[in-house]
C-alpha cells in the first residue's frame, strides 16, 4: 500500500500549544490518532478565533472539513507539550486546505504532518459556496 505524503509548507502564519492530557495516550502508552485529530480540530478552532471567526461563522459562512490526512512521524506523551504550527494552501472556489505540524515543543521533534480539507457551507440553505473574499484576503495577506 502506498504512503501518504503531505507536502508541507514553507511558512506558518499561526502557532499554538496543547498539553498532551492522560486521556490523549492510548494502550501503547502514547499519543493516540485520534487525539492528533482532536488537537487539530482544537488548533483550528483557535487559528479561526485569532482572526474572530468560528467554524460556524467566517465572514457570514460555516465551514465543513471534506478530509483528513496525518502522517505520523514521532511518538508524543503524557505532560509533553504539542506545538502546533498552521498554515493555509490549495484555494480553490470552494475551500482549500489547512495544514497542521505538530511538534514537541520541548525538543523540536515533529510529531506529525496533518492536512485537512475544508469547504465553506451555508448551513440554512444545506449547499456548499464560494470561499469568502474578505477571508481570502486576510488569510493571504498574513501568509
Amino acid at each position: 500500500m502506498a504512503r501518504i505524503k503531505i507536502d508541507m509548507p514553507d511558512h506558518y502564519a499561526f502557532s499554538t500549544e496543547i498539553p498532551v492530557r492522560i486521556s490523549d495516550v492510548n494502550y501503547g502508552g502514547h499519543l493516540g490518532n485520534d487525539a492528533v485529530l482532536s488537537m487539530v480540530h482544537e488548533a483550528r478552532i483557535r487559528y479561526l478565533s485569532y482572526y474572530h471567526y468560528t467554524e460556524l461563522d467566517v465572514e457570514g459562512a460555516g465551514i465543513i472539513m471534506t478530509d483528513s490526512a496525518i502522517v505520523y512521524l514521532a511518538e508524543g506523551f503524557h505532560g509533553d507539550i504539542v506545538q502546533i504550527d498552521i498554515a493555509l494552501g490549495d484555494f480553490n472556489k470552494y475551500g482549500c486546505d489547512i495544514y497542521y505540524l505538530l511538534s514537541n515543543k520541548k525538543t523540536g521533534k515533529e510529531i506529525a504532518h496533518a492536512k485537512t480539507g475544508i469547504v465553506f457551507f451555508n448551513y440554512d440553505e444545506r449547499k456548499v459556496i464560494p470561499v469568502p473574499e474578505k477571508f481570502k484576503a486576510v488569510i493571504q495577506k498574513e501568509a
